[in-house]
């Protein structure tokens, strides 16, 4: 019974995990950006720095995008890390698990990195 149970809540995780990005293109890294403004920015803000109207009233803070992406909290430079955060949410914080489909998740994944630091090399490039 306990293997069943860890089964179904961590299987989604590995699926989510072991899938493959598609290509970055210009109509997906654009999708990208109109979702993180509609469904983002209140927390992350508008440049993605964590000082997103709602974000600054948090318990625990937003994420700061513009940071090197190989120091992200939640993801350390994986890209497939970052969708799996915007996929399943991340635990004891105000991100919550996500309604959008994979592609629309994939587009705000490259949008998302596309604020790191300009002196890191972001991945999709």
């Amino acid at each position: 019974m306990l293997l069943l149970a860890v089964v179904f809540i961590f299987f989604p995780a590995i699926l989510t995990l072991s899938q493959t990005p598609p290509k970055k293109t210009p109509e997906l890294l654009n999708r990208g950006k109109t979702l993180y403004g509609k469904y983002c920015a209140s927390c992350h803000g508008n440049q993605g720095d964590g000082n997103g109207t709602l974000g600054k009233k948090l318990k625990t803070p937003a994420s700061d995008f513009t940071k090197p992406f190989d120091n992200w909290e939640f993801s350390k430079g994986d890209i497939k890390k970052v969708f799996n955060a915007i996929t399943n949410g991340v635990p004891n914080t105000a991100m919550a698990k996500s309604h959008l489909s994979d592609e629309d998740r994939w587009a705000l994944t490259y949008a998302v990195v596309e604020f790191a630091a300009s002196s890191n090399k972001t991945p999709g490039k």
